[in-house]
């Protein structure tokens, strides 16, 4: 007999497969026709980005005056540096869950990340802008800790 909290931890289970699913999916192109980019398509370009490196695919998922701070910050240091900077601090993550976007208009939406990993959960709100080349990330409120109901990696009975 499942009790309320085995309940809870199945949901939370699958909630986080499916969305590490549709993250698979879409970063192996499993689109059977080409779909206009959407708002949370910059938030993977910047993940992928990042786990790879690659800093100036990175800064290209940013724009307005975030990416005039990001692109200093990167100056100031090495692009090589932050480059493993980039990797090391991606590395931790688990999986990414991001929600469906909020459209403000048709150049606006925000959306929420919540970022995975081994002993936490961390929610921050993005908000993008679509310019002549896509969706951009504009602006990103501070990283939240959520409270994981099924700590990363525990076996499910």
């Amino acid at each position: 007999m499942m009790t309320r909290h085995h309940t809870a931890q199945l949901v939370t289970v699958l909630v986080l497969v499916a969305a590490l699913a549709i993250g698979l999916a879409r970063k192996s192109g499993w689109r059977t026709a080409k779909a206009p980019p959407e708002p949370q398509d910059a938030v993977y370009a910047m993940l992928a980005a990042a786990r790879a490196g690659d800093v100036k695919a990175w800064l290209a998922c940013y724009t307005g005056e975030m990416q005039a701070t990001l692109r200093q910050t990167v100056k100031e240091s090495t692009e090589p540096g932050f480059a493993k900077y980039l990797r090391d601090t991606h590395a931790a993550v688990k999986g990414v869950a991001v929600s469906d976007p909020q459209k403000i208009g048709e150049q606006e939406a925000t959306l929420r990340v919540e970022y995975i990993y081994e002993d936490r959960n961390e929610a921050q709100i993005v908000s993008l802008e679509k310019g002549p080349a896509g969706w951009k990330i504009a602006r990103a409120g501070s990283a939240d800790r959520v409270p994981a109901l099924i700590p990363y990696g525990t076996p499910i009975k």
